[in-house]
């Protein structure tokens, strides 16, 4: 048997010969931001190109679908410089942004040390990225780009930080979550049909399912002792109305009774179940189980009746 040899493009301005014009337009692309945002563990919504901030501009400016989080990207087809970790911390101050992504041919040491202080030192909201981008080829093959993470936020490092004069309840929501998270990303089903998020000290956790007008959300009440899974639907009542006009069929699809809600600019269509995440942990897994479960079948009722 015959096999390829895996060879590295090191001159990337053979396949993009200008940064602005062929790398940043090229990456501006859905398909390419989404092998950008599968890297970073996020889902990367384009808002404009080449985005004035004052007098200069940041080659990408974008937000995180289902947050809203805004993200700003500054791309370098050479090696880090002190010029650019200037203008990365000046666009994201201009653009308030809370995800700041800087890819480079390659990350200098020191500036390597500059990120990683960064995540060490700020707010646990920002999060900033530096990473290198590759091309690879086989034989004769086209260029492959290969995303690689050099800096990430330290989330274990914020999460400590973050804990910080948390209530007792603040702190059992952050952990339910970060163990909701360990345990459903690891179910190859789950994790190739949403993306990690990180866990927040919140009663709920949200999940993208590709839609600017809804996503799925888990709730824990340990209030009500209940746990939940709904269909948030945002700004879009005619969403909600034309799957309220279905309320039968998807109700009778899902096997459940849901609970419909509307308020001034939010909708949302609720399943519900008993659930004291507070009194008995050695159930968390039954009700991480069935978060799956109904997160998976409610994005299925979602895609279908959002087109």
């Amino acid at each position: 048997m015959k096999l390829g040899k895996i060879e590295r493009i090191d001159d990337l301005h053979s396949v993009w010969p200008h940064e602005a014009h062929d790398f940043t337009k090229w990456l501006s692309q859905d398909e390419n931001l989404a092998l950008l945002g599968d890297a970073i563990g996020t889902n990367i919504v384009l808002e404009e190109r080449e985005s004035a901030v004052g007098s200069f501009s940041v080659d990408l400016f974008a937000t995180e679908e289902g947050t809203s989080r805004r993200i700003i990207i500054e791309n370098q087809l050479e090696d880090t410089d002190h010029d650019h970790l200037g203008k990365i911390i000046t666009y994201a101050s201009g653009k308030d942004a809370e995800i700041i992504i800087w890819i480079v041919k390659r990350a200098r040491d020191e500036h390597r040390q500059a990120i990683e202080w960064l995540n060490q030192h700020t707010d646990e909201k920002l999060g900033f990225f530096l990473v290198e981008i590759e091309l690879w080829k086989i034989g004769e093959s086209l260029p492959a780009p290969k995303f690689s993470i050099v800096e990430r936020p330290n989330d274990w490092a914020k999460t400590m930080k973050a804990t910080d004069g948390l209530s007792e309840t603040k702190k059992l929501q952050l952990e339910f979550w970060q163990a909701f998270c360990d345990y459903a990303f690891q179910k190859t089903d789950f994790s190739k049909t949403f993306s990690r998020r990180k866990a927040q000290a919140q009663h709920w956790y949200d999940l993208s399912i590709g839609s600017s007008s809804c996503h799925i959300s888990l709730t824990a009440n340990t209030q009500k002792k209940r746990i939940g899974a709904e269909i948030y639907i945002t700004e879009n009542k005619a969403l909600f109305e034309h799957m309220k006009n279905n309320q039968e069929n998807i109700e009778k699809e899902l096997g459940v009774t849901l609970v419909w809600r509307t308020a001034t600019k939010a909708c949302r269509i609720l399943a519900q179940e008993n659930g004291d995440i507070k009194a008995d942990q050695a159930k968390w897994p039954v009700y991480f189980d069935w978060f799956c479960d109904m997160a998976t079948r409610l994005r299925t009722i979602a895609k279908k009746y959002d087109t």
